[in-house]
């Protein structure tokens, strides 16, 4: 009788806190699921695993060279820069990840984060909550001036998917759209392909939507902040290590950039002493912009095909 495939979770929780169905991929073989594995664990709950799935638990050269029954590694994520894939190419082990599952679902937040920056919904709210309105002699009241993005400038800093998308939404918004991209495309009347100098003097708003690399590291420094408007906005759905955060915090409490809308730092979570917790006009999510349902169930169901994929003999995303 032919084994049963065994198909371990080390950290499922973030992807599936309860809202999401496993069934199909507990139809795949027998699965274990765990909502958090500790480093020290690791290589005790995946050592019988022929199928690993993990978000960000970290599977390195030491994890991976002990687990030898080990076929194939499954990123429940797009980046996968927390598993080893040389060491994996090594072993013959297969690494696939999920691109574009969430692409909507970031450009949604980067604009909420945009609207809040320009708009305070959530102050103003919180206020009204608290009895200002009710105080006010007049009939409305405004904290914060609040801008109007029509005619406003978008600089987007990458053009794969999740920038094609943004792109979309401040067109609908009435902005104008700037774009910097390792591959230019002949601008049209709707985009503009520039520099990053350009694009940094000229827009209202930059919002950040490039992958992470040893060429972006720390893309956005004192330098790039000082190329910006007094009062433009900074926009991050991408990767915390873009921006070095400390040069960001100078730009916000000295006023040389007006605000900043960040999802995602440079290690999450942040330490208590993170410059950019305290820095003024900061809004900071907790790296949510993937985390929609609908995103979650897409990733899901990549997730289970790509493991049908492998299983077939062609595996499909691989990225070792």
């Amino acid at each position: 009788m032919k084994k049963k495939l065994q198909i371990v979770v080390l950290d499922g929780h973030t992807l599936n806190p309860g809202d999401l169905s496993w069934k199909d991929l507990e139809s795949l073989g027998t699965c274990t699921i765990y909502d958090h594995t500790p480093s020290s664990s690791i290589i005790s709950r995946a050592k019988n695993a022929q199928i690993i799935l993990t978000n960000k638990i970290i599977l390195d050269q030491h994890i991976l060279t002990q687990l030898p029954l080990l076929q194939y590694v499954g990123v429940l994520a797009t980046g996968y820069n927390n598993v080893d894939v040389n060491a994996a190419r090594q072993q013959g082990v297969i690494v696939t990840n999920v691109p574009h599952y969430s692409t909507q679902s970031v450009a949604q937040l980067a604009f909420s984060l945009l609207l809040e920056l320009t708009h305070h919904v959530g102050d103003h709210s919180h206020g009204v909550r608290s009895g200002k309105w009710a105080r006010c002699k007049y009939f409305s009241y405004w904290d914060s001036p609040l801008i109007e993005l029509a005619g406003l400038t978008m600089g987007i800093i990458g053009h794969g998917n999740t920038g094609k998308a943004v792109s979309t939404l401040a067109h609908a918004f009435g902005m104008k759209v700037l774009v910097n991209t390792r591959t230019p495309l002949q601008s049209n009347e709707d985009i503009t392909f520039v520099g990053l100098e350009e694009l940094f003097k000229q827009s209202d708003v930059v919002s950040l939507h490039c992958p992470l690399s040893s060429e972006t590291q720390g893309l956005i420094t004192a330098e790039k902040l000082g190329l910006m408007k007094d009062t433009a906005f900074l926009i991050n759905t991408s990767r915390g290590p873009l921006i070095v955060e400390e040069d960001l915090a100078k730009a916000l409490n000295t006023g040389s950039i007006a605000g900043a809308g960040l999802d995602v730092l440079s290690q999450e979570p942040p330490s208590a002493d993170n410059p950019l917790l305290t820095a003024k006009n900061c809004i900071i999510t907790p790296h949510i912009g993937w985390a929609t349902k609908a995103a979650r169930q897409r990733l899901l169901k990549i997730v289970i095909e790509n493991i049908q994929e492998f299983l077939s003999g062609k595996p499909h995303n691989v990225v070792s």
